[in-house]
């Protein structure tokens, strides 16, 4: 029986931009005998007191509280196959709807309300769905039309500048090593687990954005094409 994650220890829910707001928590999980317990981040963006949560991190009661503060929750996005989670509780909890890749299958074995696909319809008025066609394991992204564009990514491009205090110290010190821990990353594990093809980097910089918005670290405000456009350089070099 599929039981809900629990609310480990997260941040405060903070502005990011006008009506985009983020969390960043703990994320716990087993993989290859090994222990993994690094940071993890919501994003919330707020139009006319609808709420939609992309990169979902469950909140505990004081966390919920801030958040029904903001709005009311109406969509959960899942843009990661390697997350959601929490996608479960918030859609039990809110009646949310949600959205994902076809290919993406759920925690607890639920269907999603709606398909996520590029050119199609987005829960955020003027967001555009882009999805890594190429990925082995389901993965999309979405552009917000505001402050300049603003990127919303889930794994395929992380910013994790430091190890932050929700990560445990052995496994901190691992990504430093593996070279996880850097800005606009588009990370080794994530590429060789869905070994991509440059071709959707292209397409995704040819988008207008200035900011970027990860499932993993901090925003990144103002630099972030130049930066994800190095990145795509140094993973793919020609």
């Amino acid at each position: 029986m599929f039981e809900y994650s629990p609310a480990w220890p997260h941040g405060t829910l903070q502005a990011a931009f006008t009506d985009v707001f983020f969390v960043v928590g703990t994320n716990r999980t087993h993989h290859a005998g090994v222990d993994i317990q690094t940071s993890r981040t919501m994003t919330v963006v707020r139009e006319d007191g609808a709420l939609t949560l992309l990169n979902t991190v469950r909140l505990d009661d004081e966390g919920l509280r801030a958040l029904e503060a903001l709005g009311q929750v109406r969509h959960v996005v899942r843009l990661g196959a390697f997350h959601g989670r929490d996608d479960p509780f918030y859609c039990d909890r809110y009646g949310a709807t949600l959205w994902a890749l076809p290919e993406a299958t759920h925690a607890d074995g639920r269907a999603a309300d709606r398909a996520l696909a590029e050119g199609g319809p987005s829960p955020v008025r003027g967001g555009e769905v882009f999805v890594f066609n190429s990925a082995r394991f389901p993965e999309a992204a979405v552009l917000l039309a505001r402050d300049g564009g603003i990127l919303i990514t889930c794994d395929a491009i992380q910013h994790w500048t430091h190890v932050d205090r929700f990560f445990s110290a052995e496994c901190g010190a691992m990504f430093e090593a593996q070279g996880l821990i850097r800005p606009a990353n588009i990370p080794s594990t994530w590429r060789g687990a869905c070994a991509p093809d440059v071709a959707d980097f292209h397409r995704l910089l040819a988008l207008p954005f200035r900011h970027l918005i990860s499932a993993h670290g901090e925003p990144l405000r103002d630099e972030a094409h130049a930066r994800v456009a190095a990145s795509v350089a140094e993973a793919f070099p020609a």
